[in-house]
């Protein structure tokens, strides 16, 4: 074979490699695409199948006739009628505080102690005027002495006994004064003791040790507060104001107490409104039974005359999850279906009220926590 032969038979043979590799690169494209994802139906929870349905016993949801509420939030405040503002007389520096914010006081209690100069000023006013009163009564005594033997007359007598009058009148001025600064006029301190007027809490406190305090200030040292009774004070809109009524009762829940229900009497509409929120304010009073402290947010419930028909189940069958309300209703083929409910009122015969979520003649389990141990356990 020629070297011209070899190069023609090298050529073909490359060809035909490169005509089969190029062959062989081509494929089928639904062969090379990704097998499709498998396709899976979510279970709906809120249904659930169970063997023996019968062993489950269901009952028709009944009618209960209501009266219509306005359900609403607030806040407790205290009442301005028992809040007293504890004032210093006299001006001056603490030197000692015994009370803080928030403690129970007594009448009477030391709250604290103030050094005054406002003491020695008053102290020093009670020894003139005993001093001019003396004098006046010496005086007076003299006089009448002379007027016995006919050395006064009638007017120089009148005018010693005035004399004495006005000193003895400025005595008890000052010595009074004394005492009002918390001093006894025999006995001077240059500290002042302020006391607690009323028996309560402690609800604000405006000084410190070394800080000092104006006599008859705004800025009271103390604020004591008798939270015996206490205000519920709530935002109504206005379109439901017409269903509040003065003097009528209110459910009051507070938020770390949800199962205790106090009642409370509407004692004040507000008979402005907010122009922001449209909202009036409403003021209820009601008597603390110890745990109501100012600040504390609250639930209230006003009933209304309007009568209104709501449903009624037993009690057991009413199922409390994930701080919501469920009912189960029977369903087709062996199947529960589970209901949100919003509970209200708690009936005589441990029958409980539904608000919403049921109508009456419609059918429950009578004993929710029965079927949901069940499944639990399956």
């Amino acid at each position: 074979m020629t070297s011209t032969e070899c190069r023609i038979f090298a050529m073909a043979f490359a060809a035909m490699l490169i005509l089969g590799g190029c062959g062989s690169g081509k494929g089928d494209p639904a062969s090379e695409a990704p097998p499709p994802a498998p396709v899976q139906h979510e279970q709906d929870l809120n249904f659930i199948q169970v063997d023996h349905p019968e062993q489950f016993p269901v009952g028709a949801v009944v009618v209960h006739a209501a009266t219509s509420q306005l359900v609403v939030t607030g806040t407790v405040n205290p009442d301005i009628a028992r809040t007293v503002p504890v004032i210093s007389l006299a001006s001056g520096r603490v030197v000692d505080i015994r009370s803080r914010l928030g403690d129970t006081v007594k009448k009477g209690q030391l709250l604290m102690r103030v050094q005054s100069a406002d003491v020695s000023g008053a102290f020093s006013d009670y020894r003139k005027a005993l001093a001019d009163e003396i004098l006046a009564n010496a005086q007076l005594a003299r006089t009448k002495d002379l007027y016995a033997h006919g050395a006064f007359s009638m007017n120089d007598l009148q005018v010693a006994q005035d004399a004495e009058d006005k000193a003895k009148v400025d005595v008890e001025t000052s010595a009074e004064h004394l005492r009002l600064l918390g001093n006894d006029p025999d006995h001077p301190s240059g500290i002042v003791d302020i006391f607690a007027p009323v028996s309560g809490v402690i609800t604000d406190q405006e000084v410190t040790n070394a800080a000092g305090v104006q006599g008859l200030s705004s800025a009271n040292p103390f604020t004591i507060s008798d939270l015996s009774s206490v205000w519920v004070v709530c935002d109504v809109y206005e379109n439901d104001l017409p269903g509040v009524r003065l003097g009528e009762t209110a459910d009051i829940r507070l938020n770390p107490y949800p199962d205790q229900v106090l009642k409370g009497t509407i004692s004040n509409i507000g008979a402005i409104l907010d122009p922001s929120i449209r909202t009036g304010k409403v003021r209820i009073e009601v008597r603390n039974p110890g745990f109501m402290r100012p600040g504390m947010f609250v639930t209230v419930t006003f009933h209304g005359l309007k009568k209104e028909v709501h449903a009624a189940v037993p009690t057991s069958a009413i199922l409390h999850l994930h701080d919501r309300d469920w009912v189960y209703t029977p369903s087709e083929n062996n199947k529960f279906r589970r209901l949100e409910v919003v509970s209200g009122e708690t009936l005589p015969n441990q029958m409980q009220e539904v608000v919403s979520g049921l109508q009456p003649g419609q059918k429950v389990v009578t004993n929710a926590l029965a079927l949901q141990n069940t499944v639990d356990n399956e």
